[in-house]
């Protein structure tokens, strides 16, 4: 089997945002036979796969469709469990929590930014931005000051009060960037963050993602190359396991 270990052994210092440890995820898909029994058979996602990441890595995740990699970022993001093995973020197994432990454990832990923004169109930047802080139960003075620094920090302080039909792709991702980061997070998690853009605004966001890695890891799945040059290690799937890493 390939070594499938990513980054360092981490030191006292160097503690890892993430890992997973000889992780297995497995789905059941249900079908009903001809005589009205149900087949269900599994399909093997993620086999034996073993990673940390610790704050200032910027860690890629290659393959093609179907290699595994979105299972990967879902399980390192806590939106999913491993069937086996362990996810640890931030010291926390997050197996061992109920959903709504996993949801605190999400919100104030790792950011996460969608290949679609995910922004909501009623809002301004600036409340895209304050939203996980509303969540945290942050005052709104607290909220919107954080929620301006850090539009300040992605050159976009003086669209605040636009509505995301009012941005650009471009802007509308660094929005989605600077919200992932409201709650200073130990881990980024971003799933394709350029398949919407071109590529001289795509160069502007992973620009930015490499800055956010001095303070936090950053894992980024995708197919763009001009996404995966920017990282420090690039870990490539197949089939659910790691086959090389560079």
């Amino acid at each position: 089997m390939a070594n499938t270990s990513i980054a360092p052994e981490p030191t006292a210092d160097r503690a890892p945002a993430v890992t997973a440890d000889s992780v297995v995820r497995e789905y059941t898909r249900g079908n009903t036979g001809v005589f009205g029994q149900k087949d269900a058979p599994t399909v093997r996602a993620l086999d034996g796969v073993s990673m940390a990441v610790t704050r200032g890595d910027v860690v890629g995740i290659a393959g093609p469709s179907g290699s595994g990699k979105s299972t990967l970022l879902h399980l390192l993001a806590g939106l999913d469990v491993p069937t086996r093995g362990t996810v640890t973020i931030d010291g926390d197994d997050i197996a061992s929590l109920s959903q709504r432990q996993r949801a605190r454990l999400r919100l104030n832990n790792v950011g996460i930014v969608f290949q679609r923004f995910h922004l909501l169109d009623a809002l301004s930047a600036r409340a895209n931005v304050a939203l996980p802080l509303v969540e945290q139960g942050e005052s709104k003075r607290d909220r919107r000051q954080r929620a301006e620094t850090l539009l300040d920090s992605v050159d976009l302080g003086d669209r605040a009060t636009h509505k995301p039909g009012q941005l650009s792709g471009g802007e509308q991702q660094r929005v989605a960037i600077a919200r992932a980061l409201a709650t200073e997070p130990a881990l980024l998690v971003a799933d394709e963050p350029t398949g919407e853009l071109d590529s001289a605004t795509g160069d502007q966001v992973l620009d930015l993602l490499v800055d956010v890695a001095d303070e936090q890891a950053v894992v980024l799945a995708s197919h763009d190359q001009q996404a995966l040059d920017v990282c420090d290690l690039v870990i490539h799937l197949q089939d659910g396991t790691i086959v090389r890493r560079e």
